[in-house]
């Protein structure tokens, strides 16, 4: 006796079911990306600086296989990471040529709220374009200038990491009232440090 398909299934079968899951989920991800670069400075997007990342953070081409922060022929333009299909989200490849510098504030936010430290960090800073880390406890604030290397500086629970160069920076997430440019800062490791 053939079994009969119900009036109201919405699928011909389970596997079907869990295609169109798959592909509603990576649909959402697509729309939430998309959003979420709109918020991004025209500085950072209209440089060929841009990768995927996977659930793990991994940095990723557009087509799936793994990026890497040193290789430039394994980046793309804003566009295209934005359109990919894989991963998370877009990131941005820090480049020391290029002169931008992120300062990433660990474990600086609680309950949705600037920790002191921090909060005097940001106030004593220019206002620039301002994101909040994956986290949601972390903080990368993004200048213009130059620090020779990667520098971090720890002081108790205060962490404060600088980077100018072969890193990658997942973006999108702004900070609501914050530019969409970024803010001159020279000597950041210098004045950071000063600070912290």
């Amino acid at each position: 006796m053939p079994l009969l398909a119900r009036a109201d299934a919405r699928f011909c079968s389970s596997p079907c079911r869990q295609a169109a899951y798959r592909e509603r989920r990576r649909a959402e991800q697509q729309r939430v990306a998309a959003e979420q670069a709109a918020r991004v400075p025209a500085e950072l997007t209209d440089r060929p600086r841009w990768v995927r990342y996977s659930p793990r953070k991994v940095p990723l081409r557009t087509d799936g296989r793994f990026a890497s922060v040193d290789d430039p022929s394994s980046w793309s333009d804003f566009s295209a990471a934005v359109k990919a299909r894989v991963g998370e989200g877009v990131g941005f490849v820090l480049t020391a040529g290029d002169g931008i510098v992120v300062v990433d504030l660990d474990h600086a936010v609680e309950d949705g709220r600037l920790l002191p430290w921090a909060q005097r960090i940001v106030d004593r800073l220019p206002a620039t374009y301002m994101e909040r880390g994956r986290s949601g406890t972390g903080l990368h604030l993004w200048f213009r200038g130059a620090v020779p290397a990667g520098r971090r500086i720890r002081r108790g629970e205060k962490a404060v990491e600088v980077y100018s160069d072969r890193r990658y920076m997942i973006v999108g997430d702004r900070v609501p009232g914050t530019p969409l440019e970024l803010a001159e800062l020279h000597d950041a490791a210098g004045v950071i440090a000063s600070l912290v």
